[in-house]
């Protein structure tokens, strides 16, 4: 018998330690394959302020690319256990929420995510570019933030403490996955009699 692929979204603000998570959760699951949000050129809404004022409809994200990548995964004959999705949305784009078996929320504050991300990519740009980043994160990129935390937090199945140090938030996860595999695939045997 075949064990189902269990889909696993892990879903944070940017800097919120989803990559990390999923780089880290891919080398500790041995059957396990891994896309990252950030490997594609997705186009962003147009208007990003508007986009926002209008409510911030994830839908409005043309996300072909990625899920392309996933139902290839999934469609394959030797298909991974697990497929971890580095993914901001969870469940709150319908095209690609069909997929998701379980999402994870890492819930980073703010503060600590802009921290982690003004480390990550500007620690060597001049203060010109930092201050256009600043700007950036007022004119519309904290309200996006927030918004993730009225949406895409309370539609994940589980939040995650983001201010965990990374080896204790990958065992933690770690144990989530596994516990929702192993409910998984007991159910799978369970129909399959």
């Amino acid at each position: 018998m075949t064990l189902r692929t269990c889909v696993i979204a892990i879903a944070a603000v940017s800097g919120g330690g989803k990559t990390t998570a999923v780089r880290n959760l891919q080398e500790r699951l041995v059957n396990s394959a891994a896309l990252f949000f950030d490997d594609y050129d997705f186009p962003w809404p147009d208007e990003f302020e508007r986009w926002m004022e209008r409510g911030a409809d994830y839908n409005e994200w043309k996300l072909e690319p990625l899920v392309a990548d996933l139902k290839g995964l999934l469609a394959r004959a030797d298909r991974p256990e697990y497929i971890l999705l580095d993914y901001p949305f969870a469940y709150v784009h319908n095209e690609l929420s069909r997929f998701i078996d379980y999402a994870i929320f890492i819930d980073t504050p703010l503060d600590v995510a802009m921290a982690r991300r003004f480390i990550r990519d500007d620690k060597d740009s001049a203060s010109s570019d930092v201050t256009r980043e600043m700007e950036g994160y007022l004119r519309g990129g904290r309200e996006a933030y927030l918004a993730m935390l009225h949406t895409v937090l309370p539609s994940s199945d589980y939040v995650a403490d983001g201010t965990l140090p990374v080896n204790d938030l990958t065992d933690l996860l770690l144990e989530q996955i596994k516990h929702k595999g192993s409910e998984d695939n007991e159910a799978s045997k369970t129909a399959s009699r």
